[in-house]
């Protein structure tokens, strides 16, 4: 298939974050006019129709929704790869793929530290999940839970056990029961989520507890029925790593506690990190920051076992 023009993909890209040509315009310091020429163009070569225009506004189709994802990655990779061939070779971003749920909820808020510890340290982060291809995606190295099978020719470096448990408002629940059978969920349903279905199953054998009786929504991310939970809408299955934030600052509770659910995380790189200053850096204080996260989970209620370091 022939390529639509950089440009004119550029300038959709421009429109699509804005949904308005005429911020669009100005971010790119042409003319309404140029912005909506070079989307019609792009219209054209594809055959499809990227935007509505209605209302005098514009809005994007499911078509450029789509079109949107890619553009955005597109674009982020574009602008890091070129940074990197600018840069230093000693001096280059450490460029970072990890998945969305983990990097929103734990990671990027604990990245300060490492620039704290690592001055002059730059690590660019690109939220995703799943098998990668690190050379053309530009990705030195990835987070990864062991959910899938990655490349036999990939280095893994284990950096934690995954840790779960119900998350839900404080007090939402009751207090745990001496039975198995007894658990008082207080009529809350179990959210669920569809990039982890199994996610209370796998909770229910592990811990030797019976998930609440009624079902509740299941969400698109991980994150989104935990924010459910937080929001009071019911009881996600969290883990210790995504959720230690939130209990700390009393907007989730664990009560049931944590339990290892037979995953991990692993840092994967094409090459060992110990090549590499900036991964091995990285990986080292990755551990140190899990295992210091863990150790905070460990104070809410565990049934048969304690999260260890």
């Amino acid at each position: 298939m022939k390529l639509p023009p950089l440009n004119a993909l550029r300038v959709f890209d421009a429109a699509a974050r804005h949904q308005a040509f005429g911020r669009a315009a100005e971010e790119l310091h042409v003319t309404h006019g140029a912005v909506s020429r070079q989307v019609r163009l792009l219209e054209e070569s594809l055959g499809l129709a990227l935007f509505e225009r209605r209302n005098r506004g514009v809005f994007l189709t499911d078509q450029g929704r789509q079109l949107h994802e890619l553009t955005g990655t597109l674009f982020e990779q574009l602008s890091a790869g070129l940074a990197r061939l600018r840069q230093p070779a000693g001096d280059a971003p450490l460029v970072l793929s990890c998945e969305p749920t983990i990097a929103m909820m734990w990671l990027i808020p604990r990245l300060p530290d490492f620039q704290r510890r690592h001055p002059g340290a730059q690590v660019h982060l690109y939220a995703a999940g799943g098998p990668l291809d690190f050379a053309a995606q530009g990705v030195d190295v990835a987070l990864r839970r062991n959910d899938f099978e990655w490349d036999a020719a990939l280095h893994a470096e284990r950096v934690c056990d995954e840790w779960t448990g119900p998350a839900c408002r404080p007090g939402l629940v009751g207090a745990v029961s001496a039975g198995a059978d007894e658990d008082d969920w207080g009529g809350a349903p179990a959210l669920g989520s569809a990039t982890r279905p199994q996610a209370w199953r796998q909770w229910s054998l592990a811990a030797g507890r019976k998930p609440p009786r009624r079902a509740g929504p299941v969400y698109e991310h991980f994150y989104l029925s935990l924010q459910a939970a937080a929001a009071g809408l019911g009881v996600a299955i969290g883990s210790a790593l995504m959720a230690c934030d939130a209990l700390r600052d009393r907007r989730l509770e664990a009560p049931r506690g944590f339990t290892r659910d037979g995953s991990a995380y692993f840092l994967l790189s094409p090459r060992p990190c110990a090549e590499d200053p900036r991964a091995a850096a990285f990986l080292e204080w990755l551990r140190e920051e899990a295992a210091a996260s863990l150790r905070e989970a460990a104070a809410w209620p565990a049934r048969d076992q304690s999260v260890a370091s």
